[in-house]
């Protein structure tokens, strides 16, 4: 079993991982820690009860410092533009000027297009959109100041275009377009920021048995052979979050097939 090295490849470097509570940002947050890494967590969900789903932000926490790494717990609700402007003021005080920012957070609805309301479309837009570029933007100055930075946003095969033969099983339309969006803007950014020796790049998981994709039923007997370990997402994020910014970057990459042409093996959690 691995475990965390002090003097790993990302020593020094302060690390911000949203929707790190529970499922693929909690392994993220492992993951990075393991390296070195001072890891700012942040989600909605801080302790036991407040939310219907399994895991803690404080939990995320102990479980990095019961294996010997530096992790701390900022409380955020992603949907607020005043919450993320305090989330990144208190990440920056605890460890100072981030160099790794995982956006992870995510709210999800399935509905169809015809009966999707306004209210919950906003939403999603909010926080699986604006707020990764508006953490970005709150991020960037001090990366351009400093000439290093390293941004990875989570998408989703949802982002590609659905192909033909079509079904009448509807519902993922929106979040499609928000993942296509955030790869769109992951890009765009990337090119923006290239002579600042930042990097902004896109991991794409498989599909992943956590608690979100379980309440949402997205694990059943036609897709049950697709599930992959959440290991190999967390791995894909580590080796973004430390390449070189001149070569990797403006990637949109799915997690199995890149670690699979990088010839690495996935590191066993702690």
């Amino acid at each position: 079993m691995a475990g965390v090295n002090p003097k790993g490849t990302l020593k020094g470097k302060t690390a911000l991982v949203t929707g790190a509570s529970r499922g693929i940002g909690e392994a993220i947050a492992v993951r990075l820690a393991m390296e070195g890494a001072r890891v700012v967590v942040s989600a909605r969900t801080a302790d036991e009860g407040e939310s219907k789903l399994p895991g803690t932000l404080h939990a995320t926490v102990d479980r990095i410092r019961a294996a010997g790494g530096t992790a701390t717990a900022i409380k955020a609700d992603l949907s607020s533009e005043a919450e993320r402007e305090r989330l990144v003021r208190e990440a920056e005080a605890a460890y100072g000027p981030i160099d790794i920012l995982v956006n992870d957070a995510a709210v999800t609805f399935f509905i169809p297009v015809e009966t999707f309301p306004k209210k919950r479309f906003d939403l999603m837009m909010e926080v699986q959109v604006w707020a990764p570029m508006h953490l970005s933007q709150l991020v960037l100055p001090s990366m351009r100041e400093r000439r290093q930075g390293w941004i990875v946003n989570i998408s989703s095969g949802a982002g590609l275009h659905p192909k033909p033969p079509y079904t009448r099983r509807g519902g993922g339309t929106v979040y499609g377009m928000c993942k296509a969006a955030l790869e769109r803007l992951t890009t765009g950014l990337a090119s923006e920021v290239y002579d600042d020796n930042i990097a902004v790049n896109v991991v794409s998981p498989g599909l992943v048995d956590t608690p979100g994709v379980a309440v949402h039923g997205l694990i059943n007997e036609q897709t049950k052979d697709r599930v992959q370990p959440i290991k190999f997402i967390a791995e894909a994020v580590y080796q973004l979050a430390k390449g070189d910014p001149k070569i990797m970057t403006g990637r949109i990459d799915y997690a199995e097939p890149f670690l699979k042409d990088l010839g690495i093996a996935p590191t066993e959690l702690v």
